[in-house]
């Protein structure tokens, strides 16, 4: 897998994250397809610098951004502190196996952003399975990837999306298919298993 972590080690925002055009686009659409103004309770997975996590605080009473890079999650949660965001935590963690807490009723927003293509087959699945389970019925899950091929990549972006389309409890509420990214919002049913 990719060391994330010498990444930016290296160079502070190695994706230019916080003024790309591609990726300021991209965060905009995502945030104004969300179908809720506001969130109870908001998990991020792969948040990275945090240019997105400090606009989910806005929308979320309580926020939880995760990374596997432990200089991401530093500049996640100095972006937070400098902006008065008290009520969003940072984690390092490793996905899948290093899961973070859930409440008692769930998530209600689970933002998921070019993350899931990185891992394998096996390792995708428990995650999958790990984000349906901690997302409460009612909840929407977001997820946005880059569509092009790429080196280090393990899955395609389609057929990632695909398979949250299949899972029983998912309904796709929102989907957006751009040139460069995809970006679908499914809503956990009601009556769907945890």
């Amino acid at each position: 897998m990719t060391d994330f972590e010498a990444m930016y080690r290296a160079d502070p925002d190695p994706w230019d994250v916080a003024d790309r055009w591609y990726e300021r686009r991209k965060r905009a659409l995502m945030l104004a397809a969300l179908p809720r103004e506001r969130y109870r309770q908001g998990l991020e997975l792969g948040c990275g610098t945090g240019y997105a996590t400090l606009e989910l605080a806005m929308r979320c009473q309580a926020l939880r951004a995760v990374d596997g890079a432990p200089t991401a999650a530093a500049h996640c949660r100095d972006l937070l502190a400098r902006h008065g965001h008290r009520h969003a935590e940072v984690e390092t963690r490793t996905l899948p196996g290093d899961w973070p807490e859930v409440p008692a009723a769930g998530y209600d927003l689970i933002v998921v952003s070019e993350l899931a293509y990185y891992f394998g087959a096996t390792d995708l699945r428990r995650w999958l399975d790990r984000c349906v389970s901690s997302l409460a019925v009612g909840g929407d899950w977001a997820m946005c990837h880059y569509t092009p091929a790429f080196h280090d990549r393990r899955q395609d972006t389609a057929a990632v999306h695909a398979l949250v389309d299949a899972l029983p409890a998912m309904q796709r509420r929102v989907s957006h298919l751009d040139p460069e990214f995809r970006l679908d919002i499914w809503r956990k049913q009601e009556g769907a298993m945890p």
